[in-house]
Order: C-alpha cells, then sequence, then structure tokens
C-alpha cells in the first residue's frame, strides 16, 4: 500500500542506465520493497526498466517468465531482456498502449479508470487457461507465510485491526471459504497495474510477478480494495459491478486480511 510514484529525485542505478543508452531514465514507481521502475523514452517506442536491489526479495526473474507465458493469451508487456549483478536485479519490457489507471487524469476520473479495472480484471481472468498455467498463488503457501511473518496488529491496515491480535488473525485465515472459481489471478490486481487506453478501456496489464491459480476473489478483493487508497470511497461495489460480480462480505474479508498478513 505504500507503493508511489516517487515525489522526490532518485538515484539511477548503474545498470538502468546502461539499459537505457542514453536516454534520460525518468523513475516512475517505487514499490515497498525498495524497488523502482523507470521509463526510457516517450511515446510508442518507450521502454521500461525495473529495479530490485539486492536483498529486496524480488523476483524479476520469476516476473520475466509469467509474463512470456501471459502474453500468448492477453496483453502485458514484452520481455527484451533481464539480468542482475551484485547490487540488484533488473527487468527491461517494452511500453504498452495506454497509461496506467492511476495517472493523475484518470484519478480525476474515478469512474472510467474504476470500470477498465474490473472490464479489464475479468477479461484477464478469462483469457489466460487455467488447466496450461504452471504457476500456482498457493493459498497454503500464503498462509504459511502470514504465520512465519507473523504481523503484529500496529503494522496492519487500519481496516483490518479489529481483529486485534495476530493469533485471532491467524486463526481466521486458517479457515478460508470454500473456493468460489479457480482462473489465473493476476497476484497484484491494485489499481496502478490496469493500463487504460483514451477511450476508457483496459489496454494491457503490468506487474505479474506473482501471477499464479487461485481463486478469483484473491484479485478482487485486492483490486476493489485499492479503489479506496486510490479514488476514495465508494468506488469498491463500482468495480465489482464492472467485473460482473455481486460483493461477497466473506471472502473480500478474508482474501484482505491474507493479503495484509503476507
Amino acid at each position: 500500500m505504500s507503493a508511489c510514484a516517487p515525489e522526490e529525485d532518485v538515484a539511477v542505478p548503474p545498470a538502468v542506465a546502461e539499459l537505457a543508452g542514453g536516454v534520460p531514465p525518468v523513475a516512475v514507481w517505487r514499490n515497498e520493497l525498495g524497488g523502482l521502475t523507470f521509463r526510457l523514452g516517450d511515446g510508442p517506442g518507450r521502454r521500461f526498466a525495473k529495479w530490485a536491489p539486492a536483498g529486496s526479495g524480488a523476483d524479476l526473474g520469476a516476473e520475466a517468465e509469467r509474463l512470456r507465458w501471459a502474453r500468448a493469451f492477453t496483453t502485458v508487456p514484452e520481455v527484451l531482456d533481464v539480468g542482475g549483478d551484485d547490487t540488484g536485479r533488473w527487468l527491461l519490457t517494452a511500453g504498452l498502449p495506454g497509461r496506467s489507471a492511476v495517472d493523475p487524469e484518470l484519478k480525476k476520473r474515478p469512474a472510467i479508470a474504476v470500470r477498465a479495472i474490473g472490464e479489464g480484471l475479468r477479461a484477464f481472468h478469462e483469457a489466460l487457461p487455467v488447466a496450461d498455467c504452471p504457476y500456482r498463488w498457493s493459498l497454503r503457501d500464503r498462509i504459511d507465510q502470514a504465520v512465519a511473518l507473523r504481523r503484529e496488529p500496529a503494522d496492519w491496515h487500519p481496516d483490518l485491526r479489529h481483529y486485534g491480535t495476530v493469533e485471532r488473525a491467524l486463526a481466521v485465515l486458517a479457515d478460508p471459504p470454500p473456493p468460489d472459481a479457480e482462473v489465473v489471478c493476476h497476484g497484484d490486481a491494485c489499481a496502478p497495474n490496469t493500463l487504460v487506453g483514451d477511450d476508457g478501456r483496459p489496454t494491457g496489464h503490468v506487474d505479474l510477478g506473482t501471477l499464479g491459480v487461485a481463486d478469483r476473489w484473491a484479485d478482487l478483493a485486492v483490486a476493489s480494495w485499492s479503489t479506496v487508497w486510490n479514488y476514495g470511497p465508494g468506488w469498491e461495489r463500482p468495480l465489482l459491478e464492472a467485473y460482473g460480480v455481486e460483493p461477497d462480505e466473506q471472502r473480500l474479508a478474508y482474501y484482505r486480511l491474507l493479503w495484509d498478513l503476507t
């Protein structure tokens, strides 16, 4: 939830400067792990370089694999190169048409952005074949991760602090709701990761590092929740309507808790 566009100047890693080939890199995103995304150039030929410093835990090689697989079925960035050194890892991709759903102009028109996110996520889920997907976003693994991390209530999102204690929250996670619909989930379906065209329609998705088979509510819970962070209250139901489902409060609550504790 702390991921955002950097407001201050950031140091360009030497590897990114080399990838830029003389084009001034522009930092467009910083995530909570200290990773940075740079835009290299403008227009249709622009490229994007993701940088993950050593020790961040981000696996850009895994993301490159998922992008290559998903690209056969839906619109995601083309992987141009991936590599790293002792200081970190990098992933170079081609740009896609459209702009992030949290672009300042789209944040002024949340109805358009939210509809695009919901419609885009539905199309994503329908396009990717579960039977052929080699990746899983395992519920068991995510629960085990939450147990291992044991994040304290002070670090939880305020919406979740009513669970009170780590023990109570982990007990809730240990009893997941029955699966609804198994799909290939995006894995980080927050608003910034949907791209939107000038016509208000979704044009593609980015940041697929945890793509894998899971219940669709693992994505829907986070996508709808992220509308509150990015556009303010009142946009959760419109996103679900654009996707084509009625709110499922039990699954929304469960997968939001799982997201925050992992």
